[in-house]
Protein backbone atom coordinates (compact mmCIF):
# COMPACT_ATOMS: atom_id res chain seq x y z
CA UNK A 1 0.00 0.00 0.00
CA UNK A 2 3.13 2.21 0.97
CA UNK A 3 3.94 2.04 -3.17
CA UNK A 4 0.61 4.25 -4.03
CA UNK A 5 1.94 7.54 -2.45
CA UNK A 6 5.64 6.52 -3.22
CA UNK A 7 4.59 6.62 -6.97
CA UNK A 8 2.48 9.55 -6.68
CA UNK A 9 2.89 11.88 -9.56
CA UNK A 10 6.20 10.67 -10.75
CA UNK A 11 5.24 11.14 -14.23
CA UNK A 12 4.31 14.21 -13.83
CA UNK A 13 5.63 17.71 -14.57
CA UNK A 14 8.03 17.63 -11.45
CA UNK A 15 10.69 14.59 -12.22
CA UNK A 16 11.44 13.30 -8.54
CA UNK A 17 14.54 11.14 -7.78
CA UNK A 18 13.24 9.15 -4.83
CA UNK A 19 10.12 9.71 -2.92
CA UNK A 20 11.32 12.71 -0.80
CA UNK A 21 13.65 14.45 -3.57
CA UNK A 22 13.55 15.80 -7.23
CA UNK A 23 15.82 14.55 -9.76
CA UNK A 24 16.33 18.85 -10.93
CA UNK A 25 16.59 22.40 -8.82
CA UNK A 26 13.14 23.39 -8.71
CA UNK A 27 12.51 26.84 -9.86
CA UNK A 28 9.69 28.64 -9.96
CA UNK A 29 8.60 32.49 -10.28
CA UNK A 30 5.17 32.72 -10.96
CA UNK A 31 1.92 31.90 -8.32
CA UNK A 32 0.02 30.07 -10.93
CA UNK A 33 3.26 27.73 -11.36
CA UNK A 34 3.95 27.60 -7.64
CA UNK A 35 0.27 26.49 -6.67
CA UNK A 36 0.68 23.32 -9.40
CA UNK A 37 4.01 22.89 -7.05
CA UNK A 38 2.34 23.02 -4.01
CA UNK A 39 -0.54 20.85 -5.17
CA UNK A 40 1.33 17.76 -5.98
CA UNK A 41 3.77 17.70 -2.95
CA UNK A 42 0.83 18.68 -0.79
CA UNK A 43 -1.53 16.07 -1.73
CA UNK A 44 1.40 13.26 -1.96
CA UNK A 45 2.53 13.72 1.56
CA UNK A 46 -0.23 15.32 3.38
CA UNK A 47 -2.94 13.15 1.79
CA UNK A 48 -1.90 10.14 -0.03
CA UNK A 49 0.52 9.24 2.78
CA UNK A 50 -1.60 10.09 5.75
CA UNK A 51 -4.25 8.01 3.37
CA UNK A 52 -1.56 4.71 2.82
CA UNK A 53 -0.39 4.64 6.59
CA UNK A 54 -3.60 4.57 8.11
CA UNK A 55 -5.74 1.69 7.48
CA UNK A 56 -8.96 3.55 9.00
CA UNK A 57 -8.37 6.66 7.23
CA UNK A 58 -11.57 8.67 7.41
CA UNK A 59 -11.96 9.29 3.92
CA UNK A 60 -14.51 12.15 3.81
CA UNK A 61 -18.10 11.85 1.73
CA UNK A 62 -19.14 13.57 -1.15
CA UNK A 63 -21.80 16.20 0.69
CA UNK A 64 -19.01 17.34 2.83
CA UNK A 65 -17.77 19.35 -0.19
CA UNK A 66 -20.65 20.80 -0.80
CA UNK A 67 -21.71 24.28 0.26
CA UNK A 68 -22.65 25.45 2.95
CA UNK A 69 -20.39 23.30 5.11
CA UNK A 70 -20.75 21.49 8.15
CA UNK A 71 -18.84 21.64 11.33
CA UNK A 72 -16.51 19.16 12.26
CA UNK A 73 -17.56 17.50 15.58
CA UNK A 74 -14.36 14.76 15.33
CA UNK A 75 -10.44 15.66 15.33
CA UNK A 76 -8.00 12.75 13.77
CA UNK A 77 -4.98 14.56 15.63
CA UNK A 78 -2.87 11.99 13.97
CA UNK A 79 -3.63 13.02 10.75
CA UNK A 80 -1.50 15.84 8.87
CA UNK A 81 -2.51 19.23 9.38
CA UNK A 82 -1.12 22.57 8.07
CA UNK A 83 -1.55 26.36 7.08
CA UNK A 84 0.58 28.16 4.69
CA UNK A 85 0.30 31.32 2.73
CA UNK A 86 2.19 32.59 -0.49
CA UNK A 87 3.07 35.95 -1.83
CA UNK A 88 3.90 37.18 -5.42
CA UNK A 89 6.37 39.36 -3.94
CA UNK A 90 9.67 39.69 -1.86
CA UNK A 91 8.64 40.42 1.99
CA UNK A 92 9.58 43.70 3.82
CA UNK A 93 9.32 42.47 7.40
CA UNK A 94 8.88 45.44 9.03
CA UNK A 95 6.05 46.56 6.39
CA UNK A 96 4.10 43.40 6.80
CA UNK A 97 0.65 43.15 9.03
CA UNK A 98 1.51 39.31 9.91
CA UNK A 99 4.34 38.14 12.52
CA UNK A 100 6.51 35.16 10.84
CA UNK A 101 9.72 34.03 11.72
CA UNK A 102 12.29 34.81 8.74
CA UNK A 103 14.30 32.65 7.02
CA UNK A 104 17.26 33.90 4.64
CA UNK A 105 17.58 33.26 0.56
CA UNK A 106 21.09 31.55 -0.62
CA UNK A 107 22.93 34.48 -3.00
CA UNK A 108 25.72 33.91 -5.41
CA UNK A 109 26.54 37.69 -4.55
CA UNK A 110 28.02 36.79 -1.45
CA UNK A 111 30.62 34.51 -0.74
CA UNK A 112 30.27 30.58 0.70
CA UNK A 113 30.80 31.43 4.09
CA UNK A 114 28.18 33.84 4.29
CA UNK A 115 25.94 31.23 2.61
CA UNK A 116 26.96 28.50 5.28
CA UNK A 117 26.13 31.19 7.96
CA UNK A 118 22.58 31.69 6.10
CA UNK A 119 21.94 27.68 5.72
CA UNK A 120 22.95 28.05 9.44
CA UNK A 121 20.47 30.67 10.50
CA UNK A 122 17.48 28.91 8.86
CA UNK A 123 18.45 25.55 10.61
CA UNK A 124 18.14 27.42 14.07
CA UNK A 125 15.00 29.19 13.17
CA UNK A 126 13.32 26.16 11.84
CA UNK A 127 14.16 23.74 14.99
CA UNK A 128 13.99 26.87 17.46
CA UNK A 129 10.05 26.15 16.30
CA UNK A 130 9.71 22.55 15.84
CA UNK A 131 8.42 20.73 18.85
CA UNK A 132 11.25 19.28 21.10
CA UNK A 133 9.91 15.29 20.53
CA UNK A 134 10.81 15.67 16.97
CA UNK A 135 14.28 17.80 16.99
CA UNK A 136 16.73 15.19 17.13
CA UNK A 137 14.40 13.10 14.65
CA UNK A 138 15.33 16.14 11.99
CA UNK A 139 18.76 15.74 12.85
CA UNK A 140 19.99 12.48 12.62
CA UNK A 141 17.73 12.65 9.31
CA UNK A 142 19.36 16.00 7.42
CA UNK A 143 22.41 17.41 7.34
CA UNK A 144 23.03 20.69 8.73
CA UNK A 145 24.72 22.01 5.54
CA UNK A 146 20.94 21.94 3.65
CA UNK A 147 19.21 24.53 2.15
CA UNK A 148 16.02 24.57 4.09
CA UNK A 149 14.61 27.11 2.10
CA UNK A 150 14.92 25.67 -1.36
CA UNK A 151 11.68 24.44 -2.86
CA UNK A 152 13.64 21.00 -3.32
CA UNK A 153 13.70 20.41 0.35
CA UNK A 154 10.23 21.33 0.81
CA UNK A 155 8.68 17.52 0.54
CA UNK A 156 11.78 17.04 3.83
CA UNK A 157 10.14 19.51 5.33
CA UNK A 158 6.38 18.74 5.50
CA UNK A 159 6.10 16.18 7.63
CA UNK A 160 7.61 18.48 10.24
CA UNK A 161 5.65 21.08 9.32
CA UNK A 162 2.43 19.27 9.85
CA UNK A 163 3.40 19.50 13.57
CA UNK A 164 3.52 22.84 13.75
CA UNK A 165 1.25 25.19 15.61
CA UNK A 166 1.79 28.02 13.28
CA UNK A 167 1.46 28.90 9.34
CA UNK A 168 4.43 28.67 6.90
CA UNK A 169 5.25 31.08 4.45
CA UNK A 170 6.20 31.34 0.63
CA UNK A 171 7.86 34.86 -0.87
CA UNK A 172 10.34 35.47 -3.43
CA UNK A 173 13.83 36.37 -3.09
CA UNK A 174 16.00 39.12 -5.10
CA UNK A 175 16.22 37.39 -8.27
CA UNK A 176 12.48 36.99 -8.38
CA UNK A 177 12.35 33.13 -7.73
CA UNK A 178 10.07 31.34 -5.01
CA UNK A 179 11.87 30.34 -2.01
CA UNK A 180 10.42 28.69 1.80
CA UNK A 181 10.51 32.13 3.13
CA UNK A 182 9.12 31.60 6.93
CA UNK A 183 7.42 29.62 9.76
CA UNK A 184 5.71 30.25 12.67
CA UNK A 185 3.74 32.65 11.24
CA UNK A 186 -0.02 33.94 12.56
CA UNK A 187 -2.50 35.33 10.82
CA UNK A 188 -3.87 38.75 12.26
CA UNK A 189 -8.06 37.90 12.67
CA UNK A 190 -9.90 40.93 13.85
CA UNK A 191 -12.63 38.53 13.29
CA UNK A 192 -15.14 40.88 15.84
CA UNK A 193 -14.48 43.90 13.68
CA UNK A 194 -15.27 42.19 10.86
CA UNK A 195 -18.24 40.30 11.56
CA UNK A 196 -20.11 43.98 12.59
CA UNK A 197 -18.52 45.57 9.39
CA UNK A 198 -19.93 43.00 6.93
CA UNK A 199 -23.20 42.65 8.61
CA UNK A 200 -23.95 46.19 8.19
CA UNK A 201 -22.87 46.04 4.64
CA UNK A 202 -25.69 43.49 4.04
CA UNK A 203 -28.07 45.29 5.92
CA UNK A 204 -28.55 42.57 8.63
CA UNK A 205 -27.11 44.90 11.53
CA UNK A 206 -28.11 48.55 12.32
CA UNK A 207 -25.81 50.61 14.24
CA UNK A 208 -26.64 50.59 18.31
CA UNK A 209 -29.02 48.08 17.30
CA UNK A 210 -29.13 44.91 19.98
CA UNK A 211 -31.39 43.12 18.79
CA UNK A 212 -31.19 42.69 14.91
CA UNK A 213 -27.60 41.90 16.03
CA UNK A 214 -28.61 39.03 17.79
CA UNK A 215 -30.84 37.78 15.25
CA UNK A 216 -28.55 38.11 12.48
CA UNK A 217 -25.44 37.07 14.14
CA UNK A 218 -25.33 33.61 13.33
CA UNK A 219 -26.29 34.13 9.71
CA UNK A 220 -23.64 36.94 9.10
CA UNK A 221 -20.83 35.00 10.55
CA UNK A 222 -21.56 31.84 8.77
CA UNK A 223 -22.17 33.45 5.22
CA UNK A 224 -19.04 35.23 5.85
CA UNK A 225 -17.02 32.20 6.55
CA UNK A 226 -18.41 30.32 3.84
CA UNK A 227 -17.23 32.56 1.01
CA UNK A 228 -13.70 31.55 1.86
CA UNK A 229 -14.50 27.93 1.96
CA UNK A 230 -14.98 27.04 5.67
CA UNK A 231 -17.61 26.30 8.12
CA UNK A 232 -18.05 28.07 11.49
CA UNK A 233 -14.64 26.28 13.09
CA UNK A 234 -11.80 26.32 14.42
CA UNK A 235 -9.17 28.96 15.03
CA UNK A 236 -6.75 28.48 11.98
CA UNK A 237 -9.86 27.90 9.79
CA UNK A 238 -11.10 31.22 11.12
CA UNK A 239 -7.38 33.50 11.03
CA UNK A 240 -7.09 31.95 7.43
CA UNK A 241 -10.32 33.44 5.87
CA UNK A 242 -9.74 36.62 7.68
CA UNK A 243 -5.95 37.49 6.50
CA UNK A 244 -7.75 36.17 2.59
CA UNK A 245 -10.13 38.74 3.28
CA UNK A 246 -7.98 41.44 4.05
CA UNK A 247 -5.38 40.33 1.40
CA UNK A 248 -7.77 40.40 -1.41
CA UNK A 249 -9.39 43.98 0.01
CA UNK A 250 -5.35 45.66 -0.61
CA UNK A 251 -4.85 43.87 -3.85
CA UNK A 252 -2.54 41.68 -2.58
CA UNK A 253 -1.68 38.64 -5.21
CA UNK A 254 -1.54 35.36 -2.97
CA UNK A 255 -2.33 31.98 -2.00
CA UNK A 256 -3.34 30.89 1.50
CA UNK A 257 -3.85 27.17 2.26
CA UNK A 258 -5.04 25.12 5.10
CA UNK A 259 -5.45 21.22 5.68
CA UNK A 260 -7.49 20.28 8.66
CA UNK A 261 -7.60 17.48 11.01
CA UNK A 262 -11.03 17.49 11.46
CA UNK A 263 -12.04 17.80 7.79
CA UNK A 264 -9.19 16.04 5.83
CA UNK A 265 -9.54 18.55 3.27
CA UNK A 266 -6.73 21.16 1.45
CA UNK A 267 -8.99 24.56 1.01
CA UNK A 268 -7.39 26.75 -1.27
CA UNK A 269 -8.20 30.91 -0.86
CA UNK A 270 -6.22 32.20 -3.72
CA UNK A 271 -5.72 35.26 -6.01
CA UNK A 272 -3.69 35.46 -9.05
CA UNK A 273 -4.37 39.13 -9.67
CA UNK A 274 -7.22 41.57 -8.49
CA UNK A 275 -10.30 41.98 -9.43
CA UNK A 276 -10.23 38.96 -11.11
CA UNK A 277 -14.09 38.50 -8.84
CA UNK A 278 -15.99 39.91 -6.25
CA UNK A 279 -14.31 37.88 -3.84
CA UNK A 280 -10.78 35.42 -3.73
CA UNK A 281 -11.41 31.94 -5.75
CA UNK A 282 -11.84 28.80 -3.59
CA UNK A 283 -10.79 25.11 -4.37
CA UNK A 284 -10.79 22.54 -2.07
CA UNK A 285 -9.08 18.70 -2.48
CA UNK A 286 -9.68 16.06 -0.71
CA UNK A 287 -9.73 12.04 -1.26
CA UNK A 288 -13.53 11.28 -2.10
CA UNK A 289 -14.85 7.81 -2.47
CA UNK A 290 -17.07 7.41 -5.46
CA UNK A 291 -20.84 6.22 -4.97
CA UNK A 292 -21.26 2.32 -6.82
CA UNK A 293 -24.38 3.89 -7.85
CA UNK A 294 -22.25 6.58 -10.07
CA UNK A 295 -21.53 3.64 -12.47
CA UNK A 296 -21.10 6.25 -15.86
CA UNK A 297 -18.40 7.96 -13.19
CA UNK A 298 -16.00 4.64 -12.41
CA UNK A 299 -16.47 3.61 -15.80
CA UNK A 300 -14.44 6.77 -16.84
CA UNK A 301 -12.31 7.12 -13.99
CA UNK A 302 -11.24 3.17 -14.34
CA UNK A 303 -10.53 3.57 -18.02
CA UNK A 304 -8.28 6.52 -17.59
CA UNK A 305 -6.65 4.40 -14.07
CA UNK A 306 -7.57 7.96 -12.26
CA UNK A 307 -8.20 6.35 -9.02
CA UNK A 308 -5.95 5.90 -5.99
CA UNK A 309 -7.44 2.47 -4.56
CA UNK A 310 -9.84 0.68 -7.55
CA UNK A 311 -11.49 -1.77 -5.11
CA UNK A 312 -12.85 1.17 -3.02
CA UNK A 313 -13.32 3.69 -5.81
CA UNK A 314 -11.27 6.58 -4.07
CA UNK A 315 -10.23 9.49 -6.39
CA UNK A 316 -8.34 12.77 -5.52
CA UNK A 317 -11.25 15.22 -6.05
CA UNK A 318 -10.80 19.11 -6.29
CA UNK A 319 -13.89 21.31 -6.70
CA UNK A 320 -13.60 24.59 -7.50
CA UNK A 321 -16.48 27.28 -6.02
CA UNK A 322 -18.22 30.64 -7.23
CA UNK A 323 -18.53 33.08 -4.96
CA UNK A 324 -22.23 34.84 -4.49
CA UNK A 325 -22.63 38.22 -3.11
CA UNK A 326 -25.54 38.33 -1.24
CA UNK A 327 -28.71 39.94 -2.33
CA UNK A 328 -31.84 40.27 -0.01
CA UNK A 329 -34.11 39.62 -2.58
CA UNK A 330 -32.40 36.02 -3.03
CA UNK A 331 -34.61 33.37 -1.60
CA UNK A 332 -31.50 31.78 -1.30
CA UNK A 333 -30.05 34.18 0.80
CA UNK A 334 -27.38 31.74 2.67
CA UNK A 335 -25.82 30.77 -0.78
CA UNK A 336 -22.15 32.20 -0.21
CA UNK A 337 -21.04 29.41 -2.57
CA UNK A 338 -21.74 27.40 -5.42
CA UNK A 339 -19.87 24.78 -6.91
CA UNK A 340 -18.21 26.02 -10.14
CA UNK A 341 -16.38 22.93 -11.70
CA UNK A 342 -15.26 19.07 -10.69
CA UNK A 343 -12.40 17.29 -11.58
CA UNK A 344 -10.27 14.27 -10.65
CA UNK A 345 -6.09 14.23 -10.61
CA UNK A 346 -4.64 11.60 -12.03
CA UNK A 347 -2.27 9.73 -8.59
CA UNK A 348 0.71 9.00 -11.34
CA UNK A 349 0.41 11.85 -13.68
CA UNK A 350 -1.63 14.95 -12.70
CA UNK A 351 -3.62 14.79 -15.54
CA UNK A 352 -6.59 16.80 -14.52
CA UNK A 353 -9.89 14.83 -15.74
CA UNK A 354 -12.27 17.57 -16.13
CA UNK A 355 -16.23 17.94 -16.90
CA UNK A 356 -17.13 15.27 -14.00
CA UNK A 357 -19.92 14.93 -11.93
CA UNK A 358 -19.17 13.93 -8.48
CA UNK A 359 -20.70 15.98 -5.74
CA UNK A 360 -23.99 17.14 -7.44
CA UNK A 361 -25.28 14.09 -8.59
CA UNK A 362 -29.13 14.69 -8.02
CA UNK A 363 -29.56 11.12 -8.61
CA UNK A 364 -27.24 9.75 -5.72
CA UNK A 365 -29.00 12.45 -4.03
CA UNK A 366 -32.26 11.01 -4.39
CA UNK A 367 -30.86 7.90 -3.62
CA UNK A 368 -29.41 8.84 -0.11
CA UNK A 369 -32.98 10.55 0.46
CA UNK A 370 -34.45 7.13 0.11
CA UNK A 371 -32.54 5.11 2.39
CA UNK A 372 -33.47 8.21 5.18
CA UNK A 373 -36.31 8.12 4.72
CA UNK A 374 -36.87 4.01 4.61
CA UNK A 375 -34.36 4.21 8.14
CA UNK A 376 -31.73 2.44 5.92
CA UNK A 377 -28.70 4.81 5.55
CA UNK A 378 -25.58 3.52 7.34
CA UNK A 379 -23.62 7.51 7.23
CA UNK A 380 -23.23 10.35 9.41
CA UNK A 381 -24.24 14.30 9.33
CA UNK A 382 -24.28 16.70 11.97
CA UNK A 383 -27.46 17.96 13.51
CA UNK A 384 -27.65 21.36 14.40
CA UNK A 385 -24.00 22.16 14.54
CA UNK A 386 -23.68 19.79 18.09
CA UNK A 387 -24.52 16.02 17.90
CA UNK A 388 -23.22 13.54 15.29
CA UNK A 389 -25.84 11.24 13.73
CA UNK A 390 -24.37 8.13 13.06
CA UNK A 391 -27.34 6.79 11.40
CA UNK A 392 -31.13 6.10 10.45
CA UNK A 393 -31.60 2.98 12.71
CA UNK A 394 -34.32 5.05 15.07
CA UNK A 395 -37.22 7.25 14.72
CA UNK A 396 -35.81 10.08 16.64
CA UNK A 397 -32.33 9.53 14.16
CA UNK A 398 -34.19 9.30 11.27
CA UNK A 399 -36.08 13.22 11.72
CA UNK A 400 -32.79 14.85 12.36
CA UNK A 401 -31.08 13.26 9.98
CA UNK A 402 -33.58 14.44 7.74
CA UNK A 403 -33.53 18.38 9.31
CA UNK A 404 -29.81 18.31 9.26
CA UNK A 405 -30.13 16.33 5.46
CA UNK A 406 -32.50 18.91 4.16
CA UNK A 407 -30.61 21.98 6.07
CA UNK A 408 -27.64 20.92 4.11
CA UNK A 409 -29.54 20.36 1.12
CA UNK A 410 -32.34 23.15 0.90
CA UNK A 411 -30.54 25.40 -1.67
CA UNK A 412 -29.92 22.78 -3.87
CA UNK A 413 -33.62 21.21 -3.70
CA UNK A 414 -35.00 24.88 -4.25
CA UNK A 415 -33.00 25.26 -7.34
CA UNK A 416 -32.77 22.19 -9.14
CA UNK A 417 -34.50 21.05 -11.59
CA UNK A 418 -38.56 19.95 -11.32
CA UNK A 419 -38.06 16.21 -11.30
CA UNK A 420 -35.74 16.51 -8.53
CA UNK A 421 -37.76 18.73 -6.39
CA UNK A 422 -40.83 16.79 -7.14
CA UNK A 423 -38.82 13.22 -6.65
CA UNK A 424 -37.40 14.95 -3.18
CA UNK A 425 -40.71 16.39 -1.91
CA UNK A 426 -43.11 13.07 -2.66
CA UNK A 427 -40.84 11.00 -0.13
CA UNK A 428 -40.69 13.73 2.29
CA UNK A 429 -44.78 13.75 2.07
CA UNK A 430 -44.76 10.27 2.26
CA UNK A 431 -42.38 9.83 5.16
CA UNK A 432 -44.44 12.64 6.76
CA UNK A 433 -47.85 10.89 6.09
CA UNK A 434 -46.39 7.33 7.39
CA UNK A 435 -45.14 8.83 10.92
CA UNK A 436 -47.50 11.31 11.24
CA UNK A 437 -50.50 9.36 13.80
CA UNK A 438 -46.94 8.00 15.92
CA UNK A 439 -44.65 10.68 15.38
CA UNK A 440 -46.54 12.56 19.39
CA UNK A 441 -43.14 11.18 20.97
CA UNK A 442 -40.85 13.19 18.93
CA UNK A 443 -43.84 16.11 18.15
CA UNK A 444 -41.27 19.46 18.28
CA UNK A 445 -38.48 17.02 15.68
CA UNK A 446 -41.71 16.24 13.62
CA UNK A 447 -43.31 19.78 13.84
CA UNK A 448 -39.81 21.41 13.15
CA UNK A 449 -39.63 18.78 9.37
CA UNK A 450 -43.17 19.56 9.05
CA UNK A 451 -42.04 23.40 9.11
CA UNK A 452 -39.31 22.98 6.70
CA UNK A 453 -40.62 21.11 4.08
CA UNK A 454 -43.39 24.30 4.14
CA UNK A 455 -40.89 26.58 3.78
CA UNK A 456 -38.70 24.55 0.81
CA UNK A 457 -42.22 24.73 -1.23
CA UNK A 458 -42.47 28.66 -0.71
CA UNK A 459 -39.15 29.47 -1.73
CA UNK A 460 -39.44 27.07 -4.41
CA UNK A 461 -42.21 29.11 -5.72
CA UNK A 462 -40.35 32.61 -5.02
CA UNK A 463 -37.40 31.06 -6.85
CA UNK A 464 -39.48 30.61 -9.70
CA UNK A 465 -40.82 34.20 -9.12
CA UNK A 466 -37.59 35.70 -9.47
CA UNK A 467 -37.09 33.78 -13.08
CA UNK A 468 -40.43 35.36 -14.29
CA UNK A 469 -39.20 38.77 -13.01
CA UNK A 470 -36.54 38.56 -16.01
CA UNK A 471 -39.49 37.13 -18.06
CA UNK A 472 -37.74 33.31 -17.70
CA UNK A 473 -40.41 30.12 -17.69
CA UNK A 474 -38.82 26.85 -17.69
CA UNK A 475 -35.79 27.77 -18.94
CA UNK A 476 -37.32 29.65 -21.86
CA UNK A 477 -37.38 33.11 -22.33
CA UNK A 478 -41.20 34.57 -22.61
CA UNK A 479 -43.14 37.96 -23.48
CA UNK A 480 -44.51 40.30 -21.30
CA UNK A 481 -48.16 39.12 -21.68
CA UNK A 482 -47.23 35.30 -20.11
CA UNK A 483 -45.16 36.54 -17.57
CA UNK A 484 -47.90 38.32 -15.83
CA UNK A 485 -50.53 35.39 -16.45
CA UNK A 486 -47.81 32.95 -14.89
CA UNK A 487 -47.15 35.69 -12.28
CA UNK A 488 -51.20 35.94 -11.10
CA UNK A 489 -51.26 31.85 -11.46
CA UNK A 490 -48.05 31.60 -9.15
CA UNK A 491 -49.15 34.14 -6.72
CA UNK A 492 -52.38 32.75 -6.30
CA UNK A 493 -50.54 29.56 -5.45
CA UNK A 494 -48.89 30.65 -3.03
CA UNK A 495 -51.27 32.67 -0.91
CA UNK A 496 -52.66 29.50 0.01
CA UNK A 497 -49.11 28.61 1.13
CA UNK A 498 -49.30 30.97 3.53
CA UNK A 499 -51.12 28.61 6.69
CA UNK A 500 -46.95 28.50 7.22
CA UNK A 501 -45.73 32.09 7.65
CA UNK A 502 -42.25 32.95 6.64
CA UNK A 503 -41.37 36.63 6.49
CA UNK A 504 -38.50 36.13 4.83
CA UNK A 505 -40.35 34.72 2.03
CA UNK A 506 -42.95 37.11 1.85
CA UNK A 507 -40.70 39.94 2.28
CA UNK A 508 -38.88 38.48 -1.37
CA UNK A 509 -42.34 38.27 -2.93
CA UNK A 510 -43.40 41.72 -2.08
CA UNK A 511 -39.91 42.82 -3.33
CA UNK A 512 -40.14 40.90 -6.78
CA UNK A 513 -43.80 41.95 -7.24
CA UNK A 514 -42.79 45.78 -7.10
CA UNK A 515 -40.03 45.05 -9.23
CA UNK A 516 -42.68 43.86 -11.85
CA UNK A 517 -45.05 46.83 -11.02
CA UNK A 518 -42.33 49.09 -11.37
CA UNK A 519 -41.02 47.84 -14.62
CA UNK A 520 -41.09 51.15 -17.25
CA UNK A 521 -41.44 49.31 -20.23
CA UNK A 522 -44.54 47.88 -18.75
CA UNK A 523 -45.81 51.46 -17.10
CA UNK A 524 -45.13 52.93 -20.63
CA UNK A 525 -46.37 51.05 -22.94
CA UNK A 526 -49.54 49.51 -21.27
CA UNK A 527 -50.49 51.22 -17.98
CA UNK A 528 -49.73 55.49 -18.11
CA UNK A 529 -51.38 55.41 -22.29
CA UNK A 530 -55.07 56.02 -22.77
CA UNK A 531 -57.02 52.60 -22.88
CA UNK A 532 -58.93 53.30 -26.50
CA UNK A 533 -55.18 53.44 -27.43
CA UNK A 534 -54.40 49.63 -26.47
CA UNK A 535 -54.91 46.39 -28.33
CA UNK A 536 -56.84 43.24 -26.96
CA UNK A 537 -53.65 41.50 -26.10
CA UNK A 538 -52.40 45.25 -24.06
CA UNK A 539 -55.85 45.23 -22.07
CA UNK A 540 -55.23 41.71 -21.22
CA UNK A 541 -51.70 42.97 -19.87
CA UNK A 542 -52.90 45.84 -18.00
CA UNK A 543 -55.88 43.57 -16.39
CA UNK A 544 -53.26 41.01 -15.35
CA UNK A 545 -50.86 44.40 -14.43
CA UNK A 546 -54.12 44.83 -11.97
CA UNK A 547 -54.44 42.01 -10.64
CA UNK A 548 -50.65 41.68 -9.48
CA UNK A 549 -51.99 45.29 -7.95
CA UNK A 550 -53.93 43.42 -5.96
CA UNK A 551 -52.23 40.30 -4.95
CA UNK A 552 -50.04 42.73 -3.67
CA UNK A 553 -51.59 44.36 -1.61
CA UNK A 554 -52.72 41.24 -0.03
CA UNK A 555 -49.46 39.96 0.67
CA UNK A 556 -48.62 43.60 2.28
CA UNK A 557 -51.65 43.13 4.94
CA UNK A 558 -50.95 40.14 5.62
CA UNK A 559 -47.07 40.79 6.44
CA UNK A 560 -48.18 43.34 8.51
CA UNK A 561 -50.82 41.39 10.16
CA UNK A 562 -47.99 38.94 10.99
CA UNK A 563 -45.50 41.44 12.34
CA UNK A 564 -47.71 43.46 14.49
Amino acid sequence: MALVWEKAFTEGAFPWRNKYSFSKKIEISNLEKLKDYLDIVQIKFSLLQAWCEDSHYPIIEQRDLLPSFDTDLLEYKHLPSFSMVAFDRTLESFNEIFQYDSLDSLSYKVNYSENVKRKSHNMQVFLSRLPKKFQDTFKQENSTSADISSLNFYPVLLKYLHNMDRAHVFAKDSLGKYIFKGVFASFPSDLDGEVKRFGLKLGKFNIGDNESYEQNRFFVYQFLMELYGFPMASERRTSAALFARHLYKTGEKFMLRVLGQSDRVITTIWSPGWGCTYYPMVEKVALVRIEKTQTDVIEKLTKGKFFVDAKKNIAIVRIKYKPHRYSADNIRQDRALSVESQEVIHPITGEILKNINIIKDTGTMLLHLNDIVRGEYDGRIVYKRNELIENTDTEEKRLKFLLAWLSKNQRRVISYSTDFYTSAMRMLDLYLHSVEESSSQYSDLYSELVYKCAYIRQARMVKKLEDLVIRKHKGKNIGYGQMLIEVVVLLRSLQFELVSYFDEVTTAVISHIESILDNKYLRRTYIEVPKELLTQEGLAIRKNYGKIVGLRDAFVSVQETRRS
